[in-house]
């Protein structure tokens, strides 16, 4: 009786094993790029970490056809979260899309403008009747561009700006094809490393901008806040662990990742740069600051990117990036 009894606390544990396997709830993240790339290390750390797994989901990630169409996607109800640049909603919400930040991937920004300097370009000014690839024109740091250029007098048509996607945005400057492109902090690496001479312009030296940003609907922060504090705290909790430790970070991205087998020190590169262009700078992580998308809003308008402003507060909430 003894041994029966045993077996079946065995059985119900090893139920209760699975039970709890299963119960893991899968849900959908978009990326504006596949998401093997490093500018997705928070999110790759956080899953190869196990700290959505911990939370008590499944997270799947799926590409989109950039940071706007993420917004649509998220705004619509086709994906519980997305990741695009902080000023989405700012762009979204006037054409009746409802997202909202509800969690800021660092105090810095994403995108930095880098020119082959053998094609006479010494400062943002020189970007004129310049080749520049952008991966997509419905991405944010596409309008960031056009505000940088836009305050240094050079029109979008100034320019021969070229939407080539994530693939052809770095290939095309490091083979010579164009002079400049929009990049984020890995891409800059892999430039400076094809090119050599480059000039690095940082988009957030010239316009107000921000970081990546986890976006949800209103509709889901209202009918799912915890679902959406565990995937911010876990994102969150991915960053800390770039921020921490990149070396460490290093060795799970290539595992995760293994055609960066070999290149640990162009990662290591890579993390650091995204540590000190993006990730820095925020007093409590995750936090966004109102002021700054209030100026993103006002540049927009004068770049007729909207029509009429919004209230700065419906594209953003600091709910989810403390934890409870």
């Amino acid at each position: 009786m003894k041994g029966f009894r045993i077996s079946m606390l065995i059985a119900a544990l090893a139920m209760g094993a699975s039970s709890s396997g299963q119960a893991l709830e899968k849900i959908n993240f978009l990326l504006a790029a596949p998401a093997t790339l490093p500018a997705f290390s928070p999110l790759i750390m956080a899953k190869e970490n196990g700290y959505y797994k911990d939370a008590g989901y499944e997270v799947e990630f799926h590409t989109a056809r950039g940071g706007l169409d993420i917004a649509k996607q998220v705004g619509v109800g086709n994906a519980e979260f997305g990741l695009s640049l902080g000023d989405a909603p700012i762009v979204v919400r006037g054409n009746g899309i409802p997202i909202k930040i509800v969690g800021l991937l660092g105090g810095g920004a994403l995108g930095v403008l880098v020119a082959r300097k053998d094609r006479g370009i010494a400062k943002i000014e020189d970007l004129r009747g310049k080749n520049i690839s952008v991966m997509s024109f419905q991405e944010a740091n596409f309008y960031a561009t056009l505000g940088a250029l836009a305050r240094h007098g050079i029109r979008r048509d100034d320019a021969n700006i070229q939407a080539v996607g994530p693939t052809g945005v770095i290939g095309l400057v490091i083979a010579g094809a164009v002079d400049a492109c929009i990049c984020t902090p890995d891409w800059e690496v892999s430039v400076q490393d094809g090119v050599g001479e480059t000039l690095s312009m940082p988009l957030k030296d010239y316009i107000p901008t921000t970081a990546q940003a986890i976006v949800a609907s209103d509709t889901m922060i209202a009918k799912r806040p915890e679902m959406v504090r565990a995937i911010v705290q876990a994102t969150l909790k991915g960053m800390k662990f770039v921020m921490d430790d990149p070396q460490a970070a290093t060795k799970i991205y290539i595992r995760a990742v293994p055609t960066f087998e070999g290149k640990e020190d162009v990662v290591l590169r890579m993390f650091k740069n995204y540590i000190e262009r993006t990730y820095k700078g925020q007093k409590i992580l995750g936090e966004t600051d109102p002021d700054i998308l209030a100026q993103i809003q006002k540049l927009y308008m004068e770049l007729g990117v909207i029509e009429k402003p919004s209230p700065v507060e419906s594209f953003y909430t600091n709910a989810f990036v403390q934890p409870k």
